[in-house]
Parts: structure tokens; sequence; C-alpha cells
């Protein structure tokens, strides 16, 4: 058992007969009247996420999990496929269990949640960031870049990020995965 003292970004807790990975929190202690936890929670089962308030002291049940690095193999359609890196086992996983899908690439190299009890991968820790190569977008307008404009861009993997207006074709751009936000372009 954990107390609310214990509530941290990443942290697994069983509640409400799910398990919930906690996503953000925020603790309060108001002019008057008693501290509190506010929480922003995702279900690691159906990937809905739950906003919820925890009294200052109150009792929640954290989950054991364990990380390990799996490499990101295909995806057919149903479920994502991954290897783990250090005893090659593989395991596939349905889309709710992971963040940013549309963001990973063949190859990528993720960290994956485990339940200790009975070995169930709960969900995807992506990289911060990830690099991508854009292959389609408009050309942008000489001159337009008084103002933060920006046009959507679809990556290598599918994916469309809102991106600055000198982004072109072919260049490789550095995407936050928490967001799914353009961040910077790679110079080669």
């Amino acid at each position: 058992m954990a107390s609310t003292s214990d509530i941290r970004n990443g942290l697994c807790i069983r509640y409400n007969h799910d398990i919930y990975k906690i996503i953000e929190f925020l603790h309060v202690k108001p002019g008057k009247g008693p501290a509190f936890v506010r929480t922003k929670m995702k279900s690691v089962t159906s990937g809905k996420v739950l906003e919820n308030t925890f009294s200052a002291g109150h009792k929640i049940e954290d989950v054991r999990v364990e990380t390990h690095k799996f490499q990101f193999l295909y995806n057919d359609g149903e479920f994502y496929h991954f290897m783990n890196t250090e005893d090659y086992t593989q395991i596939r996983l349905t889309e709710n269990a992971l963040d940013m899908p549309q963001l990973m690439k063949e190859g990528e190299v993720v960290t994956i949640l485990i339940n200790t009890e009975d070995n169930m991968p709960l969900s995807v820790e992506m990289p911060a960031s990830v690099v991508l190569e854009v292959s389609h977008t408009e050309p942008g307008v000489k001159g337009n870049t008084a103002t933060n404009a920006t046009k959507p861009a679809t990556l290598e993997t599918g994916a469309v990020v809102n991106v600055p207006l000198f982004i072109n074709e072919g260049d490789k751009i550095r995407i936050e995965t928490d967001k799914g936000t353009y961040k910077e372009r790679i110079k080669e």
C-alpha cells in the first residue's frame, strides 16, 4: 500500500477494479481545508482517461511493475508486435496499450511496463522524442514567416503533425512523443 505522497508520473495503481497509470498529478494545499492530490489517470486495459482527486494521506494500492526494453517489429493491423532486446521473446499488444502508436516506426526501442503478478504487459513508454522523415507536405510560401504559421505534414509512419512553413518533403524532424508536436528540424 502506498499513500498520496507516493504519487508520481508513471505510477501504476489499482483503482475501481482496474489498473491505471498516472499521467499527471498536482499536490494542492489550499489556504483552508485539507490538502489533496488532483490526478489524471489512464486505464491500461481500456485506454480511458479519468480525472480523480485523492485527499491527502489516502491509501492507494500500487501495482508492482518491471520495465523491459523491447524493439517494435511491425503492426499487422490488429496487434503491434514487439521483441525483448535481452532474450528475444516476442509479445503483441493492442493499440490502446500504446500512447502514440502513429509515431512508432519499425526498429524503434521502447520501454514496456510489465505487471510482476501475472507477467502481463501494461503500457508502452516511448522515448521523449523521435526523429521521423517528412513524406508529404505542401511547399511553404516564401516571405510568409512573419507569423508563427504552420502547415500539416505527413510523416513516414503516416502520422500528421503541424510543422513550420520552412519544412519540406524529405526533411528529418524531431517530434515530442508526449504531445505529438514538432520540436525541431534535424540538420544533416
